[in-house]
């Protein structure tokens, strides 16, 4: 009887520290979930800050080494590849009058590729005479590249402006 207990009690170690091991590993792949998406965000994040802040070095650090790219705003054709994408904004912020407000609404991220859904507010003290504002949603696409998120793709819909 105490070799069946002593047999007993082993398995029920055995299995009871199966069963920790188990929860650990759960708790470690959700970390790296909570860690890949934390990535995501906190790159988004970089991204639409460098805008805000007319970054354009830190704004190209977030784009594709790759070179891939594509910057869709309204009534312009698609501007392809991270090179006409820079031109485009370091055009864009020699006036360094405007503003840009930025909020993440909502993600979707998989494992290589993810999207972001933000408002963004621009603002310009003046044109045309008057205070201008143009509230936008901006899609972007990231990709995930040597384990780092890369923007991929930037586009742009307003929502209401002043006329």
């Amino acid at each position: 009887m105490t070799k069946f207990l002593s047999h007993t009690t082993l398995i029920f170690i055995f299995m009871f520290g199966l069963l920790l091991q188990g929860q650990t590993s759960k708790e470690n792949v959700q970390s790296l979930d909570t860690n890949h998406e934390q990535r995501f965000i906190e790159r988004m994040q970089e991204h639409l800050n460098a805008v805000s802040n007319k970054d354009l070095t830190t704004l190209k650090s977030t784009l594709s080494p790759e070179g891939e790219m594509q910057l869709i705003l309204p009534n312009t054709e698609i501007m392809y590849s991270v090179e006409k994408f820079m031109e485009y904004h370091q055009a864009w912020f020699q006036d360094t009058t405007w503003t840009f407000e930025t909020k993440i609404l909502s993600s979707e991220i998989g494992e290589k590729i993810g999207i972001a859904i933000t408002e963004i507010v621009y603002r310009e003290p003046e044109r045309n005479g008057k205070p201008y504002f143009n509230r936008m949603i901006v899609s972007y696409a990231l990709k995930k590249i040597d384990d780092q998120w890369y923007i991929i793709k930037d586009h742009a819909s307003s929502i209401e402006k002043t006329k």
